[in-house]
C-alpha cells in the first residue's frame, strides 16, 4: 500500500558555536522547531529487495542521495544482504525544500524514510534505534526521526525537548545554494561563544554565529536579510541561505509577504514543536487495513 510521508522543514531558532573538536567537528547550542511546510515521499513497499527512487534529484549520484542511503541502512540492518525475504520500496519524491538552504532538507528526508518504511516494513525499532542509524547519516537527522523541537548541543546530536514559541514565519529563499563545510570551514567564523543554559539562552535576543559570516560572503543573502529586517525580527537558518522573519500572525506573515519586491521568493508556514511526520505516523498506526 502506497502512503505519502511529510519531511518537514526546521528552523535553527538560534545557533552558537561554541567549540571545534580534533576531528574537525563544530560544537553547537542550538534550537530546532519544525515548520508544517516541506518534502513528501510517497513510498509503496515492494518484494525482491529492491530499492528505487523513482525521480531522482538532478546532480545528485544516487550512491550519495540521503534517500537512498537511509532506505537501504535500515534493509541491512534488519535483513542479511542476501536475505530473499528482505523488502524493497518504490520512493517518489516530491521536493519543495531548496538544497544548500539551512532548512534541513535532505536530512528531513533521510529521517522520514527510516520512519516510514519502519512502519511499512514492520521492522520494529524503537525511535531511539532509528535516531542512532540516522545519526550515522548526518547530525541533523536524529531531530527529525524523534520529532520534538529540541535544543541540541555537541555536534547537534544531544537533543533536550524543548517547547518554543510556535511562531508564524516568513521563509525567505536567496537563489544560492550555501554548503555546511563552506561556512563551518571559513576561517573568520568565531568558535568561542560561551556554553549557557536553556534557562539563559532563551532569556537573550536570538542569535546566529553563521550569520555574520554568511552576509560578507554572499551579498544576496546580505539583500534578503537587510530587506526582511525592516519589517520583522530576521535570521539566517542553519549556515544558510534561507532567512526567516518571525510573526505573531499568520495573517501578518503573509502581508509583508505581500510587499517583497520581485527578486524576493518565500513562502509562510507556522513554526510547531511536534514535526508533522509523526501525526502521519500516529494516523498511519491508528488506520484500520484496506478491505480485501
Amino acid at each position: 500500500m502506497t502512503r505519502q510521508w511529510p519531511a518537514p522543514a526546521k528552523l535553527n531558532l538560534f545557533l552558537y558555536v561554541t567549540g571545534r573538536r580534533p576531528d574537525g567537528y563544530h560544537l553547537l547550542q542550538t534550537m530546532f522547531q519544525f515548520l508544517d511546510y516541506g518534502d513528501t515521499l510517497s513510498i509503496t513497499p515492494t518484494g525482491g529487495g529492491c530499492i528505487r527512487l523513482l525521480n531522482p534529484i538532478a546532480g545528485v549520484v544516487e550512491n550519495d542521495n540521503l534517500i537512498m542511503r537511509a532506505a537501504r541502512l535500515l534493509q541491512l540492518y534488519c535483513w542479511a544482504a542476501d536475505d530473499p525475504r528482505a523488502p524493497g520500496a518504490d520512493i517518489r519524491l516530491k521536493k519543495v525544500l531548496p538544497i544548500g538552504g539551512g532548512l534541513g532538507g535532505g536530512s528531513s528526508d533521510a529521517a522520514t524514510v527510516l520512519v516510514a518504511l519502519n512502519a511499512q516494513w514492520d521492522c520494529g525499532l524503537t525511535l531511539a534505534t532509528l535516531a542512532r542509524l540516522g545519526l550515522t547519516l548526518g547530525a541533523d537527522v536524529p531531530v527529525f526521526v524523534r520529532g520534538e523541537a529540541a535544543f541540541a548541543e555537541g555536534i547537534g546530536d544531544q537533543l533536550t525537548p524543548a517547547a518554543p514559541a510556535e511562531k508564524w514565519y516568513l521563509v525567505a529563499v536567496p537563489p544560492v545554494s550555501i554548503a555546511t563545510t563552506r561556512i563551518f570551514g571559513d576561517p573568520e567564523l568565531r568558535r568561542d561563544a560561551p556554553r549557557r543554559s536553556l534557562a539563559e539562552l532563551i532569556t537573550v535576543p536570538f542569535r546566529n554565529d553563521c550569520e555574520s559570516i554568511v552576509r560578507k560572503r554572499f551579498s544576496v543573502v546580505e539583500q534578503h536579510l537587510s530587506w526582511l529586517l525592516e519589517y520583522a525580527p530576521s535570521r539566517l537558518t542553519g549556515t544558510g541561505a534561507c532567512l526567516f522573519a518571525e510573526f505573531d500572525t499568520e495573517a501578518a506573515a503573509r502581508q509583508v509577504l505581500l510587499q517583497a519586491p520581485a527578486w524576493m521568493q518565500g513562502f509562510v508556514a507556522r513554526g510547531v514543536n511536534v514535526s508533522p511526520l509523526h501525526h502521519a505516523l500516529s494516523g498511519a498506526r491508528n488506520s484500520c487495513p484496506p478491505a480485501a
